[in-house]
Formats: structure tokens, sequence, C-alpha cells
């Protein structure tokens, strides 16, 4: 099964990238996953299942410790068998 997830991380800043959402990309950009694509509003990436919840998990403990104070997120099943 392939996954989307989307995410964004809050408190936001438009003069500067705050440490919790650097991290927060870097630990997408670091995972095995593809279709990655980072942006100042929103975040968005694709991989395998195990791929993607290992991310996910990551950038959520990893986002908190940095200073987040909320971040959403999405998941979707694309395309494939969603078992």
């Amino acid at each position: 099964m392939r996954l989307r997830v989307e995410f964004t991380t809050e408190p936001f800043d438009l003069d500067e990238a705050p440490t919790h959402a650097v991290v927060a990309r870097e630990v997408i950009q670091g995972a095995e996953l593809d279709a990655v694509d980072v942006g100042p509003f929103g975040n968005t990436a694709e991989g395998g299942a195990d791929e993607v919840l290992t991310a996910v998990d990551a950038l959520l403990r990893r986002a908190l410790a940095s200073g987040a104070t909320r971040v959403s997120l999405q998941v979707n099943v694309i395309g494939g068998d969603a078992q």
C-alpha cells in the first residue's frame, strides 16, 4: 500500500523558518520516501506504508521536541490495495 502524507507545523514565522519546521522537513527529506515536496505553507511526501508511518512518527517526535506547538497532518491511501 502507498500513502501520501501532508503536514504543517506551527507556530508560523513568515520571516524565517522556525527550528521545528526545518527539523520536520529534514525528517521527511531524509526518509526513504518519494515525491517529496516541501514549501512554506505545507509539505507532502509519498511512499510505502511502512516508510511513511516511520517518517510520521519521527516527524511528530522531533518537531514537537524542537518547539512545534501544533502539527497538522493528513495521511491518505493512494493507489494499490488498502489492506
